[in-house]
């Protein structure tokens, strides 16, 4: 795989957010967004080294899976293709092979200043109609929850119905699309007016108690029959805690057990990053670098990621999503995809929110410009991680985890052109 060019910087440097724009909206060197291309087994003796060498060191010496959930994976080697038999005919499916994904080197002192390219494939599929519908029926149900009031227009202009319908090509099925947005917007809403937004209530002094309270609606609290009614009471009323049960209740017809209690565990962990952060605003401090990672390793896109295979309709086990090289790979891919959210949304927000280039210039006294790059490096350094990580597992793996791994690198593509165009973070651009 080639090195990634480089984008010329935009004449007025000064204009941080065309600049971080520029960088997000050019796709047109972006790696392909079907995964199986950037681990292509053309050498298969370099292939099969390559998946030792990722497989060896620190927890990394039971890198299998029982064979009746891996299927039969033939050699590398003596003319064949290393196609899995019977695998999965879906989206990204269709050619895995393994190579090595070599991170990218240092750049040489003439290219000290250029900002680098975006190591971030585009979209798989971008279905305007699909869009729009999912969009609609998104606005129907927000108003009949009650969040956002008199602010529609503003979750309109979001479209996260197109973000999803972008980040999930794997179906065209808009219910099974709206359940995941649904459960979005909820995210999104509860962020907005718990964590991040005072002017429609955000608080840090009460957070704790607002996400606890919230988090008994997520994963149901059981309660004695006296006080139980005093929690339903909660879930009606307060219309953020309404979005998530009515999401969750349209996630379930799609979701096993398994499913919606890795759902409902990610979301935990979410709640726990939204309270690190209320604790920032509270004692007003800025966060190390290393710190303010932490917060985004939990605070990552990962909550709607792992519905990939709910709304495209398989199972990925819970012997492999709970695998630990499993959980490192869509980690890596969630934590880079939610600092595309940092690049675009720092010019949208207020002096006392946090993204990774306020922070680094906070930290190491870079300016803008270069913490913008700084955090392109370090996005890029998570992305060919997760490639690294997804040609051992796919020969390791089962047919449905090469399968939710194409779909993880097709649904960051997505994000990264909703991120592109949404009028969340610039005007004029698509709904």
């Amino acid at each position: 795989m080639r090195a990634a060019p480089h984008l010329a910087a935009p004449s007025d440097v000064d204009d941080l957010s065309a600049l971080a724009a520029a960088v997000l909206a050019d796709t047109a060197n972006a790696p392909p967004p079907d995964l199986s291309q950037l681990v292509d087994g053309a050498n298969p003796r370099r292939a099969a080294s390559t998946v030792r060498r990722f497989a060896s060191g620190v927890g990394t010496s039971a890198l299998r899976f029982p064979a009746q959930a891996t299927g039969e994976v033939p050699a590398l080697g003596g003319g064949t293709t290393g196609r899995i038999p019977g695998g999965p005919a879906g989206l990204g499916t269709s050619g895995w092979r393994v190579a090595p994904s070599p991170s990218p080197g240092p750049s040489s002192s003439a290219d000290d200043d250029a900002m680098p390219e975006l190591f971030c494939p585009g979209a798989v599929r971008d279905n305007p109609a699909l869009g729009k519908e999912v969009d609609e029926r998104l606005l129907e149900w927000a108003e009949e929850v009650g969040i956002y009031p008199g602010n529609l227009d503003r979750l309109r202009a979001a479209g996260f119905g197109r973000l999803i319908m972008l980040a999930h090509p794997g179906t065209d099925d808009p219910d099974r699309l709206l359940a995941a947005a649904k459960c979005v917007v909820a995210e999104w809403a509860a962020d907005d007016y718990y964590v991040d937004e005072v002017e429609l209530g955000a608080d840090p002094r009460i957070v704790g108690s607002r996400l606890a309270k919230l988090h008994a609606v997520v994963d149901p609290a059981q309660l004695p029959a006296k006080y139980a009614p005093q929690l339903d009471e909660y879930r009606e009323a307060e219309p953020i805690a309404t979005a998530f049960r009515s999401a969750m209740e349209h996630l379930a017809r799609y979701t096993s057990a398994a499913q919606m209690g890795r759902f409902q565990h990610q979301m935990a962990i979410l709640y726990v990053a939204w309270n690190q952060e209320a604790d920032w605003h509270s004692n007003g401090r800025v966060p190390p670098v290393w710190e303010y990672l932490v917060q985004r390793h939990l605070n990552s896109y990962l909550p709607p990621m792992i519905l990939i295979d709910v709304v495209s309709g398989y199972e990925l086990s819970a012997h492999e999503f709970y695998h630990p090289r499993v959980r490192r790979a869509i980690t890596l891919a969630g934590d880079a995809n939610v600092l595309i959210n940092d690049l675009y949304s720092g010019a949208n927000e207020s002096d006392t929110d946090f993204n990774l280039p306020s922070v680094l210039v906070a930290e190491e006294g870079l300016t803008r410009r270069e913490a913008i790059k700084r955090t392109v490096e370090i996005h890029n350094e998570l992305m060919h991680e997760f490639v690294a990580e997804a040609a051992a597992l796919s020969v390791a793996g089962s047919p449905a985890l090469r399968r939710f791994l194409a779909e993880t690198w097709a649904w960051m593509g997505g994000s990264r052109e909703w991120h592109a165009t949404t009028r969340r973070y610039h005007e004029g651009g698509s709904e």
